[in-house]
């Protein structure tokens, strides 16, 4: 008998159901609520296609809320797996995720945002590259606001999540002070920026008007229809 073949690394991209008054609202105004939960519906769409390009690893969309699922399965692309984001915080959810996927399997699990949508790809694959070093255990991408993009982990880690200031700026920092106290081994990313505020949305723009129009396509369409408009 033949040993079945190791399963590729997970990636998530963690999402909300894009529903005006749920998602993006730091963005009203200058945007409506109507607007900002269509642009957020953009940014999902366009890291779903990014991460739809990508070889070599099981891609999932994990959402929130429950209720939501029909709507987010009109969504995803052929290749995805819907998995329901479970936890009563955004860090019991984001454990809960990881631990669901190494259990299925996966070598490792990597999640991350739907709020950069320029995000470039290659530190993507970097972070899968990272996670297949034997010396690295722990892989974040660092946010520009204190937070981080993307984490990739080999084993269930609860220590990571539990009780971090989430809305604050100090969430990396305290990220990595807890993987040095489980003595991990961590590589970092280059910093990217999450689209949360107006004045995020402004440099969207800017960086969209002067980039090659294959980058976010869905976002691009919906901000420069808006200004036609």
């Amino acid at each position: 008998m033949t040993a079945s073949p190791m399963r590729q690394y997970a990636l998530a991209v963690m999402a909300r159901a894009p529903e005006p008054g749920q998602v993006k609202t730091r963005l009203v105004p200058p945007l409506s609520y109507e607007s900002a939960a269509e642009l957020y519906r953009c940014f999902l769409l366009d890291k779903l296609l990014q991460v739809a390009r990508l070889h070599e690893i099981d891609p999932y969309l994990a959402y929130t809320p429950i209720k939501a699922r029909q709507s987010m399965l009109e969504l995803l692309p052929e290749a995805f797996t819907l998995i329901p984001q479970a936890g009563s915080s955004l860090g019991d959810r984001l454990h809960r995720l990881s631990a669901i996927l190494l259990e299925r399997g996966h070598p490792a699990a990597i999640l991350i945002d739907s709020d950069s949508p320029t995000l470039p790809t290659p530190y993507l694959l970097d972070a899968v590259t990272r996670l297949q070093s034997g010396t690295t255990d722990l892989v974040l991408g660092p946010a520009e606001d204190g937070g981080y993009y993307l984490i990739g982990l080999k084993r269930p880690c609860r220590a990571l999540f539990d009780d971090i200031p989430w809305s604050g700026p100090k969430v990396l920092d305290e990220t990595l002070r807890r993987a040095a106290a489980q003595r991990l081994q961590v590589a970092t990313l280059p910093p990217w920026f999450d689209v949360d505020t107006p004045e995020d949305l402004t440099r969207l723009q800017h960086d969209l008007a002067t980039t090659e129009t294959s980058v976010a396509p869905h976002t691009r369409r919906f901000l420069f229809s808006e200004q036609e408009d």
